[in-house]
């Protein structure tokens, strides 16, 4: 039982990983703080179900095209709608408030567009759904594919942002967004970038988690939340402790859900987020 709920909990985690990578990346670069990030994450997910059964293509290229297309929708999300919220705050500690506030009414504004195209029902797709033994533990082969896939998505991201100029930055903004203009960087243009990063990876997570998960048009507020707790966990804009904050949760979930009862799994989650909130409100992964 033990391995079982180490490799189920790690293929889940990894998933959440990536999902909260992306909140990571828009609100310690961009200092958004943004409500309808799993809104964002529902439409991949809707689309790839929708490529799949109408379109008969692979979850796997869908993920493929996903990924640059979620990146322009959030570049023109920056530039319509937090590019004046960002100039009208200008230094003043504004931006969190008003993002938190403009989000949460798109939140509920691409619900209902969601509400209205896909209906409220459940939907899943049927996608090597067969089992496969990993160290005599059977695992259906659409988890290990979506694991694959946040496996290197994730690594990319981490490697990018510590071995490239881009990714140094990306960090130069997230540590002083007040000091990089003195060498030269563009902080407008960088903060547009690491939002539109950010929703990218929002769009790859959701292609990830419809290959073997259901979901439904009002699902996106518990993905938000579950990103922002892993986000808190893992201390703000920390790229690494987001990563294992991830990867711990979705051992919690799993372990919660086959010792104890899976209706807890999300009471767990928030337990989790309230302990660490009260104990380590800079996170875990974060020094003192």
């Amino acid at each position: 039982m033990l391995l079982t709920t180490l490799i189920l909990g790690a293929v889940l985690g990894g998933t959440y990983a990536l999902l909260a990578l992306g909140l990571t990346l828009q609100y310690g670069i961009a200092r958004i703080m943004n409500l309808a990030y799993g809104e964002l994450t529902l439409i991949a997910a809707f689309v790839l179900v929708w490529a799949f059964q109408g379109l008969g293509l692979s979850p796997i290229i869908s993920i493929l095209l996903l990924a640059p297309a979620g990146y322009l929708v959030g570049w023109a999300l920056y530039t319509v709608m937090m590019g004046p919220l960002v100039r009208r705050a200008g230094g003043s500690g504004r931006l969190e408030v008003d993002s938190i506030l403009a989000t949460f009414g798109l939140l509920f504004l691409i619900q209902g567009v969601l509400l209205l195209t896909a209906g409220p029902n459940f939907t899943s797709i049927s996608y090597l759904d067969r089992g496969v033994s990993v160290f005599g533990v059977s695992v259906a082969a659409n988890k290990l594919v979506a694991f694959g896939i946040c496996v290197v998505a994730g690594g990319a991201l981490v490697v990018a942002l510590a071995r490239t100029r881009w990714g140094l930055t990306l960090r130069a903004v997230a540590l002083s967004p007040v000091s990089a203009p003195l060498v030269g960087i563009d902080v407008n243009r960088t903060m547009r970038q690491g939002f539109a990063l950010g929703t990218a990876l929002a769009a790859v997570a959701g292609g990830t988690l419809a290959m073997y998960q259901t979901f439904s048009a009002t699902g996106g507020v518990v993905f938000t939340m579950k990103a922002l707790v892993i986000v808190i966990m893992g201390g703000v804009g920390n790229v690494g402790g987001a990563l294992a904050a991830g990867l711990a949760l979705g051992l919690v979930e799993t372990f919660v859900a086959t010792a104890i009862d899976p209706g807890l799994t999300l009471a767990a989650t928030f337990a989790i987020f309230l302990i660490v909130l009260l104990w380590r409100p800079q996170g875990l992964f974060r020094r003192r």
